[in-house]
């Protein structure tokens, strides 16, 4: 009789064989979900990253009567929350102010490395200037953290994130906080890289090869679990050669929801163009079809790379009022606003996050560097005060006049929103026991 181990080692051999390139899709999906014992009041949430370090001071936090070298270029414009004023160069997104809670007072200890701070930001964990890429021990992004404790009802993907693998520096490694860390590969996005305005887009990985049509596909799958079922080991314990995330795998190369997801043409000329023609401004339309079909959380990070984009440390004026804050303006305002026509405002939760903002002095090149003391982010839908400003920044934006607040209270309140204590404990591959956030507190103030 053979042994157990020659056992395991055919079946191996046998689902080695009758694999369909699904290993990215199984990164992504499987393990149980566990009860937090909190109610959600959000079903979903996108986070738009903007990547480098916005420069709070040019866009939500103007000083108009500060000395030209603090105040810089751009004038206020009056928005939808009376008191309050936005850059001039975000015309859109200030008719949408009565939606939002805007966080003046944001802060915390890294000044130098954009990966540490991107880490702070993203995981609520701020371990200081720890730099370097993304490792195995990281806190796992909030994605992940719904991957595993609030999966989709349906069979989708629960956690994606687009549409860069942003890197530190050009040449450098991922950054962390978009991964599942501690917690295993398991959870790690569905990462979509391709440019969702190009014409010929298409996402790797969801899409059967060309010599396998989908009876065959069903085929195979009845064949795996055919084999799953039929295996008997010691014990009476069972072997299933396909298991649940394989299953939902197969499914999802099988499902006319998922394909559609990704097909942009669905949407009108009018739609695309209202998000921008621009690999930001569709991936924001992505994003939001990605939640209509079930996808809990998504991640848009913008930059290629930390130093591509709202790294402003030269010509800070030009490039925002060119290219970043028009792009911005249109994606974060047209997703508002299809959010509420559909109903949907309600149950997501919209988060305008980034690593820090830029200092108060304008430099000689035109340009804000790294500023960790005093920064802003946005946050609206589910369960956030509309029409909300907290704390303050000083009357250079240096730092904060009142309730000052860490992205660990951020994330801390994104998680309560979402249905899931901060302090849940999560093990590592040893068995290790962490808390999701390991300090923050939730921000009642903002909640509605």
């Amino acid at each position: 009789m053979a042994s157990r181990h020659q056992r395991y080692s055919r079946i191996g051999r046998r689902r080695h064989l009758l694999q369909l390139g699904t290993t990215s899709l199984s990164g992504v999906l499987g393990a149980a979900a566990a009860a937090s014992g909190l109610t959600a009041r959000a079903d979903r949430c996108i986070v738009l990253f903007l990547n480098g370090g916005p420069s709070h001071l040019d866009m939500w936090d103007l000083k108009p009567d500060a000395p030209s070298e603090i105040r810089g270029e751009f004038q206020p414009i009056d928005s939808s929350l009376p008191g309050v004023s936005l850059s001039e160069h975000l015309p859109r997104l200030a008719r949408h102010m009565h939606r939002t809670t805007l966080i003046r007072s944001m802060n915390h200890s890294v000044n130098n490395s954009h990966a540490a701070a991107v880490y702070a930001a993203l995981t609520g964990h701020d371990r200081g200037e720890f730099g370097g890429g993304a490792q195995p021990s990281d806190r796992p992004s909030p994605g992940s953290v719904l991957a595993r404790f609030r999966p989709p009802e349906n069979r989708t993907l629960p956690y994606v994130a687009l549409p860069y693998k942003t890197k530190e520096g050009a040449a450098g490694p991922l950054q962390p906080g978009f991964l599942g860390g501690l917690m295993g590969q398991t959870f790690d996005p569905f990462w979509v890289l391709n440019n969702p305005d190009a014409a010929d887009f298409h996402v790797e990985n969801l899409v059967l090869p060309e010599a396998v049509s989908r009876n065959r596909l069903q085929n195979r799958s009845e064949l795996l679990t055919g084999l799953g079922n039929g295996l008997q080991v010691q014990n009476d314990l069972s072997i299933s050669a396909i298991d649940d995330f394989q299953s939902q795998a197969f499914e999802l190369l099988t499902s006319n929801a998922t394909q559609d997801a990704f097909d942009l043409e669905k949407e009108s000329a009018a739609t695309r163009a209202s998000y921008g023609r621009n690999i930001y401004g569709q991936s924001t339309l992505l994003a939001r079809r990605l939640l209509e079909a079930g996808t809990r959380f998504v991640t848009l990070s913008w930059a290629p790379d930390a130093n591509a984009t709202w790294d402003t440390h030269g010509n800070n004026f030009t490039s925002l009022r060119t290219r970043l804050l028009p792009e911005f303006d249109a994606a974060c305002s047209s997703l508002l606003q299809d959010l509420t026509d559909r109903n949907m405002l309600d149950r997501t939760l919209v988060a305008v996050l980034g690593d820090f903002g830029r200092t108060p002095k304008v430099n000689a090149n035109a340009g804000r560097d790294h500023w960790n003391s005093c920064y802003t982010v946005m946050l609206a839908g589910a369960g956030i005060r509309q029409g909300f400003v907290l704390g303050a920044s000083d009357r250079q934006g240096a730092t904060p006049a009142e309730s000052p607040v860490s992205p660990g209270d951020v994330i801390t309140t994104m998680y309560r929103l979402l249905g899931i204590d901060a302090a849940t404990q999560i093990t590592d591959s040893l068995g290790r026991p962490y808390e999701v956030v390991p300090k923050g507190r939730v921000i009642n103030a903002i909640l509605s």
